[in-house]
């Protein structure tokens, strides 16, 4: 009886020892497990580190590129600008845009027609080409006012006034010799006409500049 009781105590003092032996492998199994695991969290998460590093440094020498591509652009751009020069306009000079007028004046004055053989119409055909010619001579004059110097302005304005009293004599002496008849005034006007455009070739040559 003694012995069968030390041989039950000894096979279950045999089968703990089994029990606790195979606990503490399974035990380390599973903490070999939980370090492997872990081991391969880590190792996972720093290979995503690594790739999110990595494509954060290709995006940002990406952008780094981009924005230097689009900042040379602009400044070849910008460079490009400044080496076409810009297309200046040359100005007439102000003899040449009064030589244009007289030529203008000239045309338009030529191709004025009367409407019939009347004297009256051709009188209006030659006080419209002298009213045409007037107002480019009170232009010029009005210009050189503004541009000749105070005492040239002032000879200019002498002379002036002795050439519309030398105009007006010739185109009444022109007109006397119709004196009473229809072409009387259509010959003082044609003189006007003629003077005054005779005038403003001459001021433009002489005095603009």
């Amino acid at each position: 009886m003694k012995n069968t009781r030390a041989i039950f105590i000894v096979m279950a003092t045999v089968v703990s020892l089994f029990i606790l032996a195979a606990c503490e492998n399974s035990s380390e199994e599973t903490s070999a497990i939980s370090d492997n695991q872990l081991n391969n969290n880590n190792s996972s998460e720093k290979e995503k580190d690594d790739s999110s590093n990595a494509e954060a440094i290709e995006n940002a020498s990406t952008t780094g590129n981009t924005d230097t591509k689009e900042k040379e652009g602009a400044s070849n751009h910008s460079s490009s600008k400044e080496e076409v020069p810009a297309t200046s306009t040359i100005e007439a000079s102000l003899k040449e845009e009064y030589v244009k007028k007289l030529e203008s004046t000239k045309k338009e004055t030529e191709e004025m027609e009367a409407a019939d053989s009347s004297t009256y119409a051709l009188k209006k055909v030659e006080n419209d080409r002298w009213q045409a010619w007037d107002d480019l001579l009170n232009e010029i004059y009005r210009t050189l006012n503004d541009q000749l110097p105070p005492k040239e302005m002032d000879q200019l304005r002498e002379e002036q006034r002795k050439w519309i009293k030398n105009r007006d004599d010739r185109a009444l002496e022109a007109s006397l010799k119709y004196e009473g008849g229809t072409q009387e005034h259509l010959e003082y006007v044609t003189v006007l006409a003629n003077l005054t455009e005779e005038r403003c070739v001459e001021l433009v040559e002489d005095y603009i500049k």
